[in-house]
């Protein structure tokens, strides 16, 4: 099986290149998800050389108060013996440092990068790959000193800042907690103790490690916190001793150190039984071992939530649509793309896809035919206006045979009053579109996209819609005015047979005003316009669909492209000014599903 640290390594240096650090922020993070060694420990605990210890090696900076300041990701790879041992920055990718004393300096530097010059501290993380055949492979998260007092420089919350850092670390359920305390003081007043206790009061998942066995005072040993009867672990204590300050300032060897530790130990007649597993070797051989133990129960785990994460990321970044093309060519093929989308969203509603083309024709059906019934003709047909309107036509010439005159001018009154029937209509048909250019506005996402461009197409189509009611209207009111401009003359061609049917045509002209013969004539008159209005009821929805709907369908945004393609590169990206907040976060999205994918592809090489 690949050596599951690795591969956890590779994550973790996916993560801090693509901004995840496991801070809280609004992208899911994989950093959380990860197993990791987090190494906690006040001021002068002897965390740092218990560190070095592991890695064989001085590197870490060292001087009075708080020296770490950001978390140092640390990676140990084990090489061949007789290679040559280097360290690598993440930072720095292609640079290789051999001088350790380089690497010390480094840390600080990168640390100033971040935080300035100033004591300040920051949870990015600096990642440090470390190459030597005297390291297990391993990884350690080393976190700044646990403090109770702000030095010189440095703002009184610091205390509390490095507090939480420290904490939202620790508190993550994947994180193994590696607790330095030193033997000479009291285990009750141990920072790395208490904070421990507070994330994981069980002490399940807590290491502790006692420094400065070799300090104690005279009389005085750890054998009860080391066999676990002062404070119990589920795992057991490590001592370790670490070199002493003349050590370090004489530079004595790691090597050498590491060998004056086990001597100690076995050599020791309190420690003697317990010296198998002691020292900085040992700590580092059963954190290695534990470490891939914990990373291939959590596996199965960590590949569901990515699979999910990933579905997760890709449907955000769908509903967020495509970033801003650079050229105008992108740009233009962008607007136009969004607005045929959005046209066949109207369309749909029109066809029945979606709903809302339906009251359209409750418009023809129902508001059409109640107007149409409203209209009361037989008031305009009565037998005052009747009687006025055929004298009226007739003038000083009375009528022979029919009251031609009289019949037109009766019919036009009447048809007359249509045209306010069918304006309604086609007012109503007008509204239903503007409703369903609306609907399908807010149903093209890639328009939310773009506010500007939003409210150029809705004005866009909102003219188009006035135009084409201006046409539908004038087309649908000529259909009434070409009734009342020419009667059918079939109709009428009937009268007189059935004047000779019912009466004389030498009747007397007092005759031809009597109260029975004008009821005919205004029956007559009716008959003809209820035929006209049935005629009228069917072609008005066929004039309004044919100049508005079926127009609405064909060319809603025709004039919006012409002059569309006028628009210089500028204009076109004002068109696009989407919202920065969305901007960032789709570019935040798209860094976050890199990092998902490339996490699944580096489990999915492992061969299990």
């Amino acid at each position: 099986m690949e050596n599951l640290i690795s591969l956890v390594n590779k994550i973790q240096r996916a993560c801090t290149a693509l901004g995840d650090n496991g801070e809280e922020s609004a992208l899911p993070t994989l950093w959380d998800s990860l197993p990791s060694i987090a190494v906690v420990g006040g001021q002068s605990s002897g965390k740092s050389s218990v560190l070095e210890s592991i890695v064989g090696k001085d590197f870490l900076p060292r001087g009075a108060g708080i020296v770490t300041r950001r978390p140092l990701v640390l990676q140990l790879h084990r090489i061949d013996e007789g290679k040559k041992e280097y360290a690598e920055f993440m930072h720095l990718p292609r640079k290789q440092f051999t001088d350790f004393a380089a690497v010390r300096q480094e840390i600080s530097d990168e640390t100033d990068r971040e935080t300035g010059r100033t004591k300040l501290i920051s949870g990015v993380p600096i990642h440090l790959s470390i190459f030597s055949p005297n390291v297990v492979d391993l990884t350690l998260v080393d976190l700044p000193g646990l403090t109770k007092v702000a030095v010189e420089g440095q703002p009184e919350s610091i205390v509390q800042d490095i507090e939480n850092m420290v904490r939202s670390f620790i508190e993550k359920p994947n994180c193994i907690v590696l607790a330095i305390s030193p033997a000479n003081q009291d285990l009750a007043t141990s920072d790395a103790i208490r904070i421990s206790r507070e994330v994981d009061p069980k002490g399940e998942r807590t290491i502790g490690v006692l420094t400065k066995i070799d300090l104690m005072d005279k009389g005085t040993n750890a054998v009860d916190i080391l066999e676990g009867k002062s404070y119990k672990l589920q795992f057991p204590w490590i001592g370790v001793v670490n070199r002493s300050q003349a050590d370090i300032n004489k530079s004595v060897d790691m090597i050498a150190a590491r060998r004056k530790e086990r001597e100690y130990f076995q050599n020791s007649p309190e420690y003697s039984h317990l010296a198998h597993r002691m020292g900085s070797e040992h700590l580092a051989k059963m954190l290695s071992k534990h470490l891939e133990n914990v990373i291939k129960s959590r596996i199965p785990g960590l590949q569901s939530l990515i699979s999910k994460t990933i579905v997760e990321l890709e449907t955000e970044l769908s509903r967020l649509g495509k970033p801003v093309a650079a050229d105008a060519g992108g740009k233009l093929y962008t607007i136009m793309d969004i607005c045929r989308a959005f046209e066949q969203n109207f369309k749909e509603h029109l066809d029945g896809g979606r709903p809302g083309g339906d009251k359209i024709y409750g418009v023809f059906d129902n508001q059409l035919s109640a107007d149409l019934k409203r209209l009361q003709f037989d008031r305009q047909l009565s037998m005052e206006n009747v009687r006025k309107l055929i004298t009226e036509a007739d003038g000083y010439q009375p009528h022979l045979i029919a009251p031609e005159k009289g019949y037109r001018r009766l019919i036009e009154s009447c048809l007359v009053s249509i045209r306010s029937p069918a304006e309604a209509a086609v007012d109503a048909v007008h509204s239903i579109l503007k409703d369903l250019v609306n609907k399908a506005m807010s149903e093209t996402m890639e328009l939310k996209q773009y506010p500007t461009l939003r409210v150029e197409v809705g004005n866009a189509a909102i003219e188009s819609l006035e135009r084409l009611r201006g046409e539908s209207k004038k087309g649908t009111l000529q259909l009434v005015d070409m009734e009342c401009g020419y009667l059918t003359v079939e109709f009428f061609r009937k009268l007189p047979q059935d004047l000779e049917k019912g009466g004389s045509p030498t009747q007397s002209i007092f005759d031809r005003y009597s109260d029975a013969y004008l009821r005919r004539v205004g029956s007559t008159a009716l008959s003809y316009v209820n035929m006209t209005c049935a005629t009228l009821k069917n072609s008005i929805p066929k004039s309004i669909v044919y100049c508005q709907v079926r127009e609405a369908k064909r060319s809603l945004l025709d004039l919006f492209f012409t002059e569309l393609g006028k628009k210089e590169s500028k204009q076109l990206t004002k068109l696009l000014d989407e919202d920065p907040a969305v901007m960032q976060r789709r570019t935040n999205l798209a860094k976050r599903l890199e990092l998902y994918r490339s996490a699944q592809e580096e489990i999915d090489a492992v061969a299990w």
